[in-house]
C-alpha cells in the first residue's frame, strides 16, 4: 500500500496554515563516511534533515503539539538525533500543557547507530509517561508501516490509539522474521484490522476521517463542561419520584431481561454526544465491555458499560477492559460513568484460570478509591461479582427495573430451597429492586420507566441521560479530597445499624 507522509498527516488533522515547526538542526552523530552519505542522500530525496518532524498547530482552534515520522527518510528509523528531537518535543508539549498527537511510521531502531540507538526508546518512553502523568492527552495514529522498537515504545503508549486502514503494524518486521526462521510470518496478523479485532488498538480510521475523530476526542478531553441546561430536570425531582410504582421485585427481574430493552449501546447512541468508541484492554484482549469517551448534557466522561451479549455474562477480559476505562479516567482526570447490566460472571474453567475473582477484586478496589468523579448506572440486570465491581461510585443511579443481587434469584433459590421455583420469593426477600436499594442507601436516584424502558426507549434514555448529566455537573463542584472521603465513608456505613 502507499505510504502517508508526515506533512500529509499534519495537513489532514490541523487547521489550514496553523502548523509551526519546533525543529532545529539535528545533532551530528554520524561517525562513518557511509552513514554520512546515507543521511545526505535521504535529505536530498525528502527535503528533510531527519526522520521526524515536530511542532504545533490547532484543531478547530485548539492548540496541540504534533510529531510524526517520515518513512521515506531512512525508513523512519530512530537514532540519537531523531530521539532527541522527539523527546524535546514531548517535554515542550508537557511544559506548555498541550495535548500531544503522535504518528509513527517507522522500521524501528536505526541500525547504523547500533545499540546506542536502541536505548533511545527509553528516554522517549519516559518523556511520554511524564506527559501522561501530568494528565495531558497523548493520542497515537499508527501509519503504514510501524514496527520494532518504535511500536514497542511511544507507538504503544497512547491514551487512545488508532491506525490507518491496511497498515502493517507489529513488533517484529516480517522480513526479519523470514530471514531468522526461514518461513514467512503468518499472513494477516500484523495488520491494523487484526490488531483492532484483538483489542490491541482502539480503531482503524482513514486519514480523511481522522480530523473528525481527533476533534471529538478533544471536545471530551480538553473542552470544559457545559452548564447543565436548567430546563432538563434531574431524575431526582419530585415529579419523577412520583412516577415510580411499587411493583414486585420479580416484575423488575423479568423486565430487565427483555431482549428489546435498551442497553448501554443505545444509551450512548441516543443519550450522549461527541462519542468516540475505544476497544479492548490495549493488551491484546477484548471482551464484552463498551469503552468510550462521550458527553452527557455537555458533561464529559469516560464511559464503561456492560453489554448484554452472550447471555450477559462477564469474564476476566471484560473486567480488564473496565479497569482500563478506570485508568483512562484517572489519567485524563475525567469523570467516569459505569453502566451495569449483567446476568452474572462467566463461570468456567477458562474464567477461573484467567483470574476472574482477582479481576473483580481489582475493579472494586480501584473504583472505590479512584481519584476522579464517578457515577454508576444500574441499567438492568445486576447479578453477582461483575455487577458489584462497578457499583461503588460517588453517585449511583438505577433504572426503575434495575436490580442488584449476589446471584440471580434462581441461583439464590437453588441454594436456599434446592429448586428455582422460589426465585420470585427470594427476589423480594433479598431487597434487590431499585426501591429497596434506594431505601438501603445503595442507590441515590431512580429513573422512571413509564412503565418499561423497552416500550419507551427514547423517553427513558432522555431521562437517564439528563440524570447522569445532573450528577456529573454536581460532582464537578466538589473538591476531590472531600468527594473521596464521602465515598469511602458511604461504603463503610452501608448496612451498619444506625448509620
Amino acid at each position: 500500500m502507499s505510504r502517508t507522509g508526515a506533512r500529509q498527516f499534519f495537513d489532514a488533522i490541523l487547521d489550514d496554515g496553523s502548523f509551526r515547526s519546533w525543529d532545529g538542526p539535528p545533532l551530528t552523530v554520524a561517525v562513518t563516511d557511509a552513514y554520512r552519505a546515507e543521511l545526505a542522500d535521504a535529505t536530498l530525496r525528502t527535503g528533510l534533515d531527519e526522520s521526524v518532524l515536530t511542532g504545533e498547530g490547532t484543531v478547530s482552534g485548539r492548540r496541540v503539539a504534533v510529531l510524526a515520522c517520515e518513512f521515506d527518510f531512512l525508513a523512519g528509523s530512530i537514532g540519537v538525533a531523531a530521539a532527541e528531537r522527539i523527546t524535546a518535543s514531548v517535554q515542550r508539549a508537557t511544559a506548555l500543557g498541550l495535548p500531544l498527537i503522535a504518528s509513527p511510521s517507522s522500521g524501528g531502531t536505526r541500525m547504523q547507530e547500533g545499540t546506542v540507538a536502541f536505548l533511545q526508546m527509553v528516554k522517549i518512553a519516559a518523556a511520554v509517561e511524564l506527559h501522561k502523568k501530568a494528565h495531558l492527552p497523548y493520542l497515537v495514529y499508527l501509519r503504514h508501516p510501524t514496527t520494532g522498537g518504535v511500536f514497542a515504545s511511544w507507538g504503544s503508549l497512547g491514551h487512545l490509539t488508532a491506525a490507518e486502514p491496511g497498515a502493517l503494524i507489529g513488533f517484529l518486521g516480517p522480513r526479519v522474521y523470514e530471514h531468522l526462521y526461514g518461513e514467512p510470518f503468518p499472513e494477516g496478523v500484523q495488520t491494523a484490522e487484526h490488531l483492532f479485532a484483538h483489542g490491541v488498538i482502539d480503531s482503524v480510521v482513514p486519514l480523511d476521517k481522522l480530523r473528525g475523530v481527533v476533534d471529538r476526542v478533544l471536545t471530551v478531553v480538553t473542552d470544559p463542561p457545559d452548564p447543565v441546561i436548567c430546563a432538563r430536570k434531574s431524575a431526582a425531582s419530585a415529579e419523577n419520584r412520583a412516577q415510580i410504582t411499587d411493583n414486585p421485585a420479580w416484575d423488575s427481574v423479568e423486565a430487565s431481561r427483555r431482549a428489546d430493552r435498551p442497553g448501554v449501546d443505545y444509551l450512548l447512541a441516543h443519550g450522549a454526544t461527541d462519542r468516540v468508541l475505544l476497544s479492548g484492554t490495549g493488551r491484546g484482549e477484548s471482551g464484552t465491555t463498551l469503552l468510550a469517551l462521550a458527553r452527557f448534557g455537555g458533561q464529559p466522561a469516560v464511559v464503561v458499560g456492560q453489554r448484554r451479549v452472550i447471555g450477559g455474562l462477564v469474564g476476566p477480559r471484560a473486567l480488564r477492559e473496565a479497569r482500563r476505562g478506570m485508568a483512562l479516567a484517572a489519567g485524563l482526570q475525567l469523570p467516569l460513568v459505569l453502566v451495569i447490566d449483567t446476568a452474572g460472571p462467566a463461570l468456567s474453567q477458562q474464567a477461573e484460570e484467567d483470574g476472574l475473582a482477582g479481576e473483580i477484586a481489582l475493579c472494586l478496589a480501584e473504583l472505590v478509591t479512584l481519584d476522579t468523579p464517578t457515577v454508576s448506572v444500574l441499567l438492568g440486570q445486576g447479578s453477582g461479582g461483575p455487577a458489584l465491581a462497578m457499583v461503588p461510585a460517588d453517585r449511583v443511579l438505577a433504572a426503575q427495573h434495575g436490580w442488584l443481587a449476589p446471584l440471580p434469584p434462581e441461583g439464590a433459590s437453588a441454594i436456599v430451597y434446592r429448586d428455582v421455583d422460589h426465585a420470585p420469593e427470594l427476589a423480594a426477600a433479598q431487597g434487590v429492586r431499585s426501591l429497596d436499594l434506594l431505601k438501603a442507601g445503595i442507590v441515590d436516584v431512580i429513573v422512571p420507566e413509564n412503565p418499561d424502558a423497552a416500550d419507551d426507549p427514547v423517553g427513558f434514555t432522555e431521562r437517564m441521560s439528563a440524570a447522569i448529566a445532573a450528577e456529573l455537573h454536581a460532582l464537578h463542584t466538589v473538591p476531590a479530597a472531600q468527594r473521596l472521603g464521602v465515598r469511602l465513608q458511604r461504603y463503610r456505613r452501608i448496612g451498619v445499624p444506625g448509620s
